[in-house]
């Protein structure tokens, strides 16, 4: 078993190791590497296990498998970042929206931060486990939607990726889907009508950001901040552009968080971290 303070010691340290967060950093290949074997050794049963996981508390988090990605692949790295991120800002916001909540593991510790949440997962395979994971870590003031979202409300198709349900997608998100794929109407949310109230935004909706963004204007930005993870080139660029347009300042995981001066210091992908979006003058490490 871990040390039961390792996972509390990194959450403590990350947020003093910003400037060392961008891929391919020597920090951030050593953390990478050493981060795996302590999650298998917490995270690698699916008996309904409490871990301890400091400072967040227990978790029970039973090992899943979503096609060549398990549960386990939701601790990475890049994801305990963001996780420290939440938790030295915890008394910065009140209220969060989870797009994409996957199986829940981001609204737990959200939760376990204090926050208020309303989660956002289309997929009623991951809506169903997400709704038992809140469970099984007492989580409250949560509240669930078997919804994706996007530039208006309805009904829209919805792409599963059964070799990888992580990369799951509402149709005309990814240009090619890949492997076998299952394809369903699922209710849709607008974002105008989400953010309200909500003073951070996490979106992870798979292709589908530039679409979600290019709807909002400066009003739903002026108290809400965004962790956003960009698909491609194409939506990195237009929702550089967006946001430049309305005088949203954005920081780069790519570049270390710091503030992003042209396209280029866009991350076009999840191997190139996450997006940060405020009105505020710099990142709140």
């Amino acid at each position: 078993m871990p040390s039961p303070s390792f996972f509390e010691n990194l959450f403590l340290a990350l947020p003093d190791l910003n400037a060392h967060h961008a891929h391919g950093t020597n920090t951030y290949v050593f953390l990478k590497q050493i981060i795996r074997k302590e999650v298998e050794n917490l995270f690698s049963s699916s008996e309904t296990l409490g871990r301890e996981f400091k400072p967040f508390g227990e978790l029970i988090f039973p090992y899943y498998k979503m096609g060549a990605i398990d549960s386990m692949n939701l601790f990475d790295l890049d994801e305990l970042i963001i996780f420290s991120f939440y938790w030295i800002n915890r008394k910065k916001y009140q209220c969060v929206v989870d797009i994409g909540a996957n199986i829940g593991l981001h609204s737990i510790i959200l939760n376990k931060c204090g926050f208020k949440v309303r989660a956002y997962e289309p997929d009623p395979k991951h809506f169903e486990i997400l709704q038992r994971n809140l469970s099984l870590s007492n989580c409250s003031d949560v509240d669930t939607f078997n919804m994706a979202v996007s530039n208006k409300a309805g009904v829209m198709e919805f792409v599963r990726v059964l070799g990888n349900t992580t990369g799951s997608h509402l149709a005309g998100s990814k240009a090619n889907p890949y492997g076998d794929l299952e394809r369903f109407p699922v209710k849709v949310e607008s974002i105008a009508s989400i953010i309200k109230g909500a003073d951070l935004v996490k979106l992870d909706a798979e292709g589908h950001e530039k679409e979600i963004i290019l709807t909002t204007n400066l009003n739903h930005w002026l108290n809400t901040d965004a962790l956003v993870e960009v698909e491609n080139k194409d939506n990195a660029v237009a929702i550089y552009e967006h946001f430049k347009k309305l005088g949203v300042q954005l920081f780069s995981q790519k570049i270390n968080w710091k503030q992003v001066r042209d396209a280029g210091d866009m991350p076009t992908s999840y191997r190139e971290g996450t997006l940060f979006a405020t009105c505020r003058s710099e990142m709140p490490w």
